[in-house]
């Protein structure tokens, strides 16, 4: 009996919606994560991209447990010197809720080619409306 290996041409992506309100940010992150990757599946393969699309909604209603909105920080450097960049949570989920979120899910998938891929097929949205109605999404929940 030989294992069975998935190829990426032969699997059918699907489409799912995970509404974000009133639910912890890294808790939304990892099933996202999880769905991107492929995890859920009963054919995953590790060295293959068989993760399906993912759609966040409400995103800038997620919560962060804790003291996190004030001790936590988004921290980038632009490459010169002294260029260090810092933004609080709190700060960063009223302006940009859609750049917290996907930078959780970025930091749960792997570093490499599958997970950059696979960071492509994320969409997030601040409100609860999206444009992805067409794909038919089935709901997730978390």
């Amino acid at each position: 009996m030989s294992t069975f290996m998935a190829k990426k041409e032969t699997l059918e992506r699907k489409w799912y919606v995970i509404d974000a309100a009133n639910k912890p940010l890294g808790k939304t992150a990892v099933a996202a994560a999880n769905i991107l990757r492929g995890k859920h599946r009963p054919e995953f393969t590790p060295h293959v991209d068989c993760g399906e699309f993912v759609i966040i909604i409400n995103a800038s209603k997620a919560v962060l447990t804790g003291k996190k909105l004030e001790q936590k920080y988004y921290r980038r450097h632009t490459g010169y010197i002294g260029g260090l960049k810092e933004t609080q949570y709190k700060t960063l989920m009223a302006t940009k809720p859609e750049l917290a979120m996907q930078l959780a899910v970025k930091g749960m998938l792997p570093h490499n080619k599958i997970g950059d891929r696979s960071i492509t097929r994320l969409k997030v949205y601040a409100g609860a409306e999206h444009k992805q109605q067409a794909q038919q999404p089935i709901t997730y929940t978390v």
